[in-house]
């Protein structure tokens, strides 16, 4: 059995609480074993998972893996602790917010011998399997992609772009590297809205 530990508990991280806990027969996840869970709140316990503090969680020896689950901006720090701690880790989307940050952890996982994964569940999914079926060997001539949200704490996700990036992820993955042609960001304060469009283009133009 691997020891895990999840760390944040906000809706992604009580996703994977409850699925090392409950994990699907015959999956991968039955060889996890959920060692607990660290939270800058007070919880006790969830379920029967038991909170630990970040400073055990790192000092553990039983604990291997952890799974990432925090606001954005604290992944790059917290990714850097557990690496250097000798821990597999696997963070939701996204890994950091620069690219430059991202290749740093991605090299020092390398030295380190450690696995790091970044989390895209959405594409996973059937529907999305279904999806790509259904586009492969077209050609991409013009196409849209819309999806709304509530407004995000850009202090805690980021440039409003990361709040997309898995969308991105998504159509990198459906037609290859993409460049960007333009991107223009409309807000009204007043209106507790903003609105980020983006044109890229793919390698074939």
């Amino acid at each position: 059995m691997f020891g895990t530990v999840v760390v944040g508990v906000g809706i992604a991280g009580l996703a994977r609480i409850r699925d090392l806990m409950n994990p699907m027969p015959s999956s991968p996840s039955e060889h996890l074993k959920l060692l607990g869970f660290v939270s800058r709140r007070s919880f006790g316990n969830i379920n029967e998972a038991k909170q630990i503090s970040l400073e055990d969680a790192l000092r553990s020896k039983e604990i291997q893996a952890a799974f990432i689950s925090t606001e954005n901006r604290s992944h790059e720090e917290t990714i850097r602790m557990f690496l250097e701690s000798g821990k597999h880790v696997l963070v939701e989307y996204p890994m950091a917010l620069s690219a430059k940050a991202a290749h740093e952890l991605w090299e020092m996982a390398e030295k380190k011998d450690k696995v790091l994964h970044v989390e895209h569940i959405e594409l996973l999914t059937e529907e999305y399997k279904q999806l790509k079926k259904e586009v492969a060997g077209k050609d991409l001539v013009k196409g849209t992609l819309h999806f709304t949200g509530s407004v995000l704490d850009e202090n805690k996700t980021g440039f409003p772009a990361f709040s997309g990036i898995a969308r991105l992820t998504w159509l990198i993955d459906l037609f290859g590297d993409l460049t960007v042609t333009s991107a223009t960001r409309e807000k009204q304060k007043d209106k507790n809205y903003s609105r980020m469009t983006v044109h890229f283009q793919t390698a074939n133009k």
